[in-house]
């Protein structure tokens, strides 16, 4: 039986976001996004996630506590010399190591198993995370010779620069940026990476490791994934909203074909450690936030925000906001009020 372990990259800063705030600190689907990243690579790895930070960090420390463990890139040379801090902690321990980033919040756990599984079987060096996009898309291009073997990943500034750059970007196999090594080759290769000039200086890439197995005649292995949303991440605010609404219409999906119903899903807000019961309702403008949990049967909305609270079976909350609250069963909150930390039973709710 092969041991996993995942490395989630949490360095970078995200100056691009214009924040104050670590970019994967920023909220999708109300946790931040590396806590998504972090409970998915919880469930496919035989160890806590490492997480590499940058020097100084507190907020990433201040989420997981002890739950994870840590590493730390002083210096902000790429993703390839990221990966590489974590080799003294987990070198000789583990047969594949999983590097993903912590700006993926929509990553699915069958995905990373199915991308462990597929490096096992196929004894490959590393295999990748793909998926089918357009000729706008900035992640590398996944390219393949005449018998379908990946040779290389480029990017899309390097493709550009090659006589045939626009045959190149009409690829539409993508690096999604999730790879899953054979530990031992990913050790001894990666102090191999040529370096690169980026924008900020020299760095060392982790998609040049493609380059490197695939020169040395190893299988570089492939899963593409269905759901292309999968593969989203925010560096900028104007990718934070893809991001949120990508996570909104997977919510609003499985409610769905869980025995809700939902008026006009996209105006309906539902945060990830919401619980909802059968045959409830839910009209538009409605925020169910925090920890909170619907009984059967209940009617919500319009224009009404239920955060931190308990709602029992078949009640109604109509254009009104309920918050660090219990609900008995067949109580009603009528328009135009607030209820905060209290207890509501049927006879008491009403104004």
């Amino acid at each position: 039986m092969t041991t996993l372990a995942v490395i989630i990259l949490a360095a970078g800063q995200g100056t691009r976001m214009q924040s104050k705030k670590q970019k994967i600190l920023h909220d999708v689907g109300g946790r931040p996004m590396v806590a998504h990243v972090f409970e998915t690579a919880l469930s496919v790895a035989d160890r806590p996630p490492l997480l590499v930070v940058g020097p100084g960090d507190k907020g990433v420390h201040q989420l997981f506590g002890d739950r994870a463990e840590y590493v730390v890139q002083a210096e902000q040379l790429g993703t390839g010399h990221a990966t590489r801090m974590a080799e003294s902690i987990l070198r000789g321990g583990f047969d594949q190591v999983l590097v993903t980033y912590g700006d993926m919040p929509l990553l699915r756990v069958e995905s990373l198993s199915r991308l462990a599984q597929i490096q096992a079987e196929s004894n490959a060096a590393v295999a990748i995370l793909t998926v089918m996009g357009d000729l706008s898309s900035t992640f590398g291009r996944v390219i393949r010779d005449e018998s379908g073997r990946v040779t290389e990943i480029i990017e899309v500034a390097e493709a550009r620069r090659r006589p045939n750059g626009e045959e190149l970007l009409a690829v539409a196999e993508h690096n999604a940026g999730v790879y899953c090594f054979a530990a031992e080759w990913l050790w001894d290769h990666l102090p191999e990476l040529p370096v690169r000039q980026a924008r900020t200086g020299p760095e060392y890439y982790l998609t040049d490791m493609i380059a490197l197995a695939v020169a040395q005649g190893r299988l570089v292995a492939t899963l593409t994934i269905a759901d292309a949303d999968e593969s989203l991440g925010a560096g900028t605010r104007s990718e934070l909203v893809a991001v949120e609404k990508a996570f909104r219409r997977r919510a609003n999906e499985r409610w769905l074909a869980a025995g809700v119903t939902l008026i006009d899903p996209e105006t309906i807000y539902i945060d990830q450690t919401v619980i909802i019961g059968r045959d409830t309702t839910i009209w538009p403008n409605t925020f169910l936030q925090g920890d909170t949990t619907i009984g059967e049967d209940c009617c919500l909305g319009p224009n009404s925000i239920v955060r931190n609270s308990l709602i029992g079976r078949g009640c109604r909350i109509e254009q009104a906001v309920v918050e660090g609250s219990i609900l008995n069963d067949g109580s009603e909150i009528h328009p135009f009020n607030h209820l905060m930390g209290q207890q509501a039973t049927a006879r008491n709710a009403k104004p």
